[in-house]
């Protein structure tokens, strides 16, 4: 069992997420740009126009983050999250953190009305889309 915790992140966690932001986008071949990271995750959350769960791991330390966007399913007509960004520092991969994530990204989106959780990932991420079949 998996010893990772979650939690909703807050915009007084923006110096957290900002460090685990840029590096998954230097996964995705992004220039490391900390400030940028900082300023685009800190515009998401002030706006409430992202939502972020953060994992931290036995030593109270950060170890990874998603990021849902609230948006809307027209067919249904109802809001769901989009989850685009989901990130595990690779010290800590097959730690269950993105298991966990993902399932704390789930009940969220139940708990907050969402008739759905779509999951989006790059075609090249054959790991992340294995991990989002396994779990349905």
């Amino acid at each position: 069992m998996s010893s990772v915790q979650t939690r909703l992140a807050t915009v007084a966690d923006v110096d957290v997420i900002a460090p685990l932001f840029d590096a998954y986008r230097q996964f995705y071949e992004q220039a490391p740009d900390l400030m940028l990271a900082r300023a685009f995750i800190d515009a998401r959350l002030r706006n409430d126009e992202s939502v972020v769960l953060l994992a931290f791991g036995e030593d109270g330390q950060a170890v990874g983050f998603c990021q849902l966007y609230p948006t809307f399913c027209s067919v249904e007509a109802k809001p769901i999250y989009s989850l685009y960004d989901l990130f595990v520092v690779p010290e800590a991969r097959r730690s269950g953190a993105g298991t966990v994530l993902l399932k704390a990204a789930e009940r969220l989106a139940v708990e907050r009305g969402k008739s759905r959780m779509d999951l989006t990932t790059a075609k090249s991420n054959m790991a992340a889309q294995a991990a989002y079949e396994a779990l349905g």
